[in-house]
């Protein structure tokens, strides 16, 4: 009989010892997820500020880019009213070139 409590003990052991690595195992997990979430989070914050800023930088060249467009025609205009025949000359002039380089084509 005395062989039979050794076999008990070593059961116990080994009970004792599977109860205590299923513990690690979920506190390793928790331990995993919360690290998961966490990185996830920061990231997810990272990506949004580097969208935001690309919206804004979009933002602004347009912006700067509809301003220089409104200066070059109000400049065009300016041009205009002071010459009006040099521009129906360059109207003119434009026109045959592009009614030659057209015709060329067909």
């Amino acid at each position: 009989m005395a062989s039979i409590k050794p076999v008990e003990e070593a059961s116990q052991d080994f009970t004792a010892d599977l109860a205590s690595l299923r513990d690690d195992v979920a506190k390793l997990s928790s331990s995993l997820s919360e690290f998961i979430r966490t990185h996830s989070a920061a990231t997810t914050t990272t990506v949004s500020d580097v969208v935001d800023n690309a919206q804004q930088k979009i933002s602004c060249t347009a912006t700067k880019a509809q301003d220089r467009v409104t200066g070059a025609t109000t400049d065009l205009e300016a041009t205009i009213e002071r010459n009006p025949l040099a521009a129906v000359l360059i109207a003119l002039g434009a026109g045959i070139i592009v009614g030659l380089l057209s015709h060329g084509r067909k």
